[in-house]
């Protein structure tokens, strides 16, 4: 199968929150993969929207934001490219 990502990505098991843009709480989820252009999540209890901010936990306790677009949802994970153009504000 033709690998499609532009960069490696690397399996993790890191503690995310995700944001959405109604401003209600971050709900958790798990990083299952990990790259520089996206992400593969493990996320239950929800519908997420096509944008969302995802705040990725760190060794130093400030955690990483990212605006992420939903690219493909498959029961409950879900991948999403990173987005510097358009997404959460």
């Amino acid at each position: 199968m033709l690998e499609k990502r532009k960069s490696e990505r690397r399996l993790v098991s890191r503690y995310a929150k995700l944001q959405l843009v109604d401003g209600s709480l971050p709900r958790d989820c798990l990083i299952t993969d990990l790259s520089e252009g996206g992400v593969r999540l493990h996320i239950e209890g929800m519908d997420v929207p096509q944008y969302f901010r995802l705040l990725i936990s760190s060794d130093d306790n400030r955690p990483e934001v990212r605006n992420c677009e939903v690219v493909w949802k498959l029961g409950y994970e879900l991948g999403a490219k990173f987005n510097t153009t358009r997404g959460v504000a």
